[in-house]
């Protein structure tokens, strides 16, 4: 396993870390013995930052990371991500009782006495406009109850805006061979400002594994099922925006540019790695080996120039236009 710094924090970061989503809810049914394996399985493998939400399974995932640290030694940065639980989800949501209440919530499900890392869970983009909002979150890191707060953003806009505020240290925001844009202009930005950027949505839901085609179901409990349309959440939180039939056909032909060696979510996990503002990508895994299997992209070669050429194209011609003017 290969560590990045993590901004200004002077935290190194697994560049391949652990994303929780997956062990608490939404993806389909995962039992306790496979969440359990997989996130040791991740840690054992040198993975020392695991990001998760209260959301996840209303707190499951947040309860199963506890267990797990509960007998582990080795320094673990935790990120947990609060504000989803508002219903409805909207600005005015965000205020003192609610952020104070749901960082008590998770100091509960995590068992311990101050929070790493709390991130804003994709708010409306009028909460990047308020200022009181990150005051609230400065107020609870002077009170010792987190260590260090960041966003998780939908929007390139929102990351910009958010990195304003002297606060905020990390920048949770999808990137991925599907989703090019904040290697625009963010990245650059955040280097300058010392922000940890945490990519999620790394494998665009599982697209880039390679491993669906049209014949392929998903359960109702799973958001892929669910969620295509923006029914639930974000549309662009699941395949990462793109139309099913769209990625399968870019997947099909990213296959000709594979590696030796490189699975084809690895290649995706690899590519991520390429850019320099990365601090560290949170693929989700289901089971011990998937985890295995991604935390392997950190040891592979970096890809040539002709190859990240290649995904540049392909980007251009087949998913641009349907991903990169909205978020």
């Amino acid at each position: 396993m290969k560590y990045r710094a993590f901004g200004g924090t002077g935290i190194e970061v697994s560049e391949v870390s652990f994303g929780a989503w997956a062990i608490g809810g939404a993806w389909g049914a995962v039992s306790e013995e496979d969440a359990t394996a997989a996130l040791n399985a991740a840690l054992y493998a040198g993975v020392n930052f695991v990001d998760t939400a209260d959301v996840y399974g209303d707190g499951r995932s947040e309860r199963l990371i506890a267990k797990v640290l509960r007998d582990r030694s080795a320094d673990v940065l935790v990120a947990t991500k609060i504000g989803r639980r508002l219903q409805p989800h909207v600005a005015d949501g965000y205020n003192r009782r609610n952020l104070t209440a749901f960082v008590e919530r998770s100091l509960g499900n995590l068992k311990t006495d101050a929070l790493d890392l709390v991130q804003l869970h994709c708010p409306p983009t009028e909460v990047y406009y308020r200022p009181e909002v990150f005051g609230v979150l400065d107020d609870l890191k002077a009170a010792g109850k987190i260590r260090r707060y960041g966003v998780s953003v939908e929007k390139v806009e929102e990351a910009i805006k958010a990195i304003e505020y002297p606060g905020v240290e990390t920048v949770q925001i999808i990137f991925n061979i599907f989703r090019q844009r904040p290697a625009e202009l963010f990245f650059e930005l955040a280097r300058r400002r010392q922000i940890g950027v945490i990519v999620r949505v790394p494998l665009a839901s599982g697209l880039l594994s390679g491993r669906m085609t049209h014949a392929t179901t998903f359960s109702e409990d799973d958001h892929r099922n669910f969620n295509r349309d923006g029914t639930a959440f974000d549309v662009g939180e699941t395949f990462g925006g793109v139309p099913f039939d769209v990625g399968l056909a870019a997947v099909e032909a990213l296959r000709s540019l594979l590696p030796e060696g490189f699975t084809m979510a690895q290649l995706a996990l690899r590519w991520i790695l390429m850019f320099e503002a990365v601090g560290c990508a949170i693929p989700g895994a289901k089971n011990a080996a998937q985890a295995d299997a991604n935390v392997a992209a950190s040891g592979l070669p970096a890809l040539d120039e002709l190859t990240m050429t290649a995904i540049g194209d392909l980007y251009e011609e087949c998913i641009k236009p349907h991903v990169h003017q909205r978020w």
